[in-house]
């Protein structure tokens, strides 16, 4: 029989749909392929793109020429624009305000083939490194309230270019996801005086079923209501709210949690497309007034970040988007047991 489950963290019912037990092989991904047209991305091509604002590279090598290892660009065709005030205002009922943000992109590798799955440990704490920069960098702005960064991998996740690349989108306000991640953690903390993802992670622990990956510093959930089939979370087991927080050692764990992870989902999946979307905390730490998220006052105790990911392997029809349900035709336990099964070279 289908089971109704609800996500503590947001308060969201979703439905597992048991009866239908579908396995890894019954999922057709698109299959991602490198591209062999030509790639503005790719070492050489360097003036084909913005100016870069931050880089790790050989030494003696110019910036905007070929010796880079990692490239952050602004993006060519940016969601919002860097330049420019807010000038919040109402209209009426309705509120606008300008199209001000920051859209950058971290091109992770001058090889076009290159995946995550197959890199090295020193390769990914770089990339970390990259994210924590930028974000540290961007939060100066007390325009921006939240630095998001995430990964699209294939065209059915919205890769527009094959070329290994994450991106980071400095927005005037919160994400309506993370408002209602920060709002359950907050009454949560006021109610308890615990954090309530460390509470999930201390109950999964317990109960081990949905437990893909455990490490010193990493633990890797399929949630109890998971949206879609095979999503997973990876969480920290310290405590803590902000992703440049972390510790070296702790973004060298990250990185050899995350390499395995995916090289889980891809021997499981036939290297689906996916998405990973890093949740941090918002930017408290510079500004006044309505510039400033001072309204969390808990924050530093009650959130806590984490790095999601969701193959695509379903699609959002009707019935999702009508009621805000999603239905997930596999249950976190069975994707819990594929993925813990996945035959790594």
């Amino acid at each position: 029989m289908p089971e109704l489950r609800k996500d503590p963290v947001v308060d969201r019912w979703v439905i597992i749909a048991t009866e239908r037990g579908q396995r890894p092989y019954d999922f057709n991904p698109e299959q991602v392929t490198a591209g062999t047209g030509f790639c503005p991305f790719c070492e050489g091509n360097e003036n084909k793109t913005p100016p870069e604002v931050w880089a790790i590279r050989s030494s003696g090598s110019a910036p905007n020429s070929p010796g880079w290892q990692i490239r952050v660009i602004p993006n060519k065709f940016p969601a919002l624009a860097i330049e420019g005030e807010l000038n919040r205002q109402g209209l009426g009922m309705f509120d606008m305000m300008n199209g001000v943000g920051a859209h950058e992109i971290i091109v992770e590798s001058p090889d076009h083939g290159w995946k995550v799955s197959d890199a090295s440990e020193s390769k990914l704490f770089d990339i970390f490194r990259s994210y924590r920069e930028r974000i540290t960098d961007l939060q100066k702005d007390t325009r921006f309230r939240y630095c998001m960064v995430f990964r699209n991998y294939g065209a059915a996740a919205g890769a527009s270019l094959a070329h290994p690349h994450s991106q980071l989108i400095a927005l005037a306000i919160t994400p309506k996801r993370v408002k209602e991640e920060l709002h359950s953690a907050k009454e949560w903390y006021h109610e308890k005086e615990r954090c309530i993802f460390c509470d999930v992670i201390r109950q999964e622990l317990v109960m081990g079923d949905r437990v893909v990956l455990d490490n010193e510093h990493f633990v890797v959930l399929s949630p109890f209501a998971a949206r879609f089939p095979f999503e997973l979370a990876i969480y920290p087991k310290r405590h803590c709210h902000d992703f440049t927080l972390m510790g070296d050692d702790e973004r060298r764990s990250l990185a050899g949690t995350l390499r395995e992870t995916l090289k889980r989902i891809a021997v499981t999946l036939q290297d689906p497309p996916y998405n990973y979307i890093l949740h941090t905390c918002p930017n408290t730490t510079h500004g006044t007034g309505p510039t400033r998220v001072n309204y969390w006052l808990t924050l530093e105790h009650d959130f806590h970040w984490h790095l999601e990911i969701v193959p695509r392997l379903t699609r959002i029809a009707g019935f999702e988007w009508g009621t805000g349900f999603y239905i997930n035709p596999v249950a976190p336990e069975n994707s819990t047991r594929f993925l813990r099964e996945a035959e790594l070279e």
